[in-house]
Formats: C-alpha cells, structure tokens, sequence
C-alpha cells in the first residue's frame, strides 16, 4: 500500500517539476531578458519574480521533504530515474529529445527544456534516485516494530547503544 501510494507522489514529484519548475526558470529567464541596467536589482522583486522563485523553493521543498521523510523510495525514485533517462537520451540523440518534449512551446516546456539542456535535470534525477538504494526504504515501520516486538520498550539510549 505505502509503495501505491509512493507511485501517486511520484506522479505529483513529476507535475511538480514539469509545471512549477519548468514555469518558475522560464518567468526568470525571461525577467533577465527585459531587464535593463537600472532595475537590475529589482527584477527577483517584483510580482512575476516572487511568483517564479515561489514556485522553485514550493518545488525544492517538495522533493527535499519526499526525500527525507520515510515514505516509498518510488517517489523521488521513479521522477529521478525518468529524468536521467531524459537526460541520457539528449546526449545520445537531442534531436529526439526535443523533438518528444511534451508542450514544448508552453511557459512549462520551454523552461524544463532549459533545465533539461543545461543539465540541471541531470543532477537532479541523480539525487533523486538515492532513496532507492537505501534498503530500509523499501521496508516499512511495522517491519521494523516486528523486528523489536510490541512488547518491548524502546528507548533512545538502548537503541544507541549507550546502555550495556
């Protein structure tokens, strides 16, 4: 059931990324082009900025938390392993990588094609992918109170080996 529900994160990791990602660099990209020498320093402040970089911090935290929090290692997992596939596929063939894009001439497109050129994706699918080699991931927490028995106490210094 916890890895059924690591498949859904893993859908919502990837929308995540393709929508608020994609749509976060593609507004920053384009407030770097309008702006000029004299409001250099105000172009991240203005409304499409703190909206842009919103997105890209909610995106972060969202991954950084999928991460960390014990849930199925599908979730960060499965989005890593497609962006290293992507990311593979515009090394060996980038005309077959941007030709497959999905909505390629979209705000969202436009600016996860950036990320995925610049090899930002790459590294981040390379992150995302660790969880799946931790095997305590793939076990959940009844398997470990199991391990222990409900019966017993579990106490931090036990646990840490301090008590002999």
């Amino acid at each position: 059931m916890r890895h059924l529900f690591g498949l859904l994160l893993a859908l919502a990791v990837a929308a995540a990324l393709f929508l608020g990602a994609g749509y976060g660099v593609n507004r920053i990209i384009a407030l770097r082009g309008t702006v000029t020498s004299a409001g250099a320093q105000h172009a991240l402040t203005s409304t499409h900025g703190l909206i842009a970089v919103g997105l890209l911090v909610a995106t972060g935290l969202l991954i950084g938390i999928l991460l960390l929090v014990p849930v199925s290692p599908l979730a960060t997992g499965l989005p890593g392993l497609a962006l290293l596939g992507w990311s593979a596929l515009v090394v060996l063939h980038s005309r077959y990588a941007a030709r497959y894009f999905p909505l390629p001439n979209s705000h969202f497109g436009q600016g996860t094609s950036y990320l995925l050129f610049s090899g930002v994706l790459a590294m981040l699918g390379a992150i995302m992918i660790i969880p799946l080699f931790v095997p305590s991931r793939w076990r959940g927490r009844s398997s470990y109170l199991d391990d222990i028995g409900e019966d017993e106490d579990v106490s931090v210094e036990h646990a840490l080996g301090l008590v002999p």
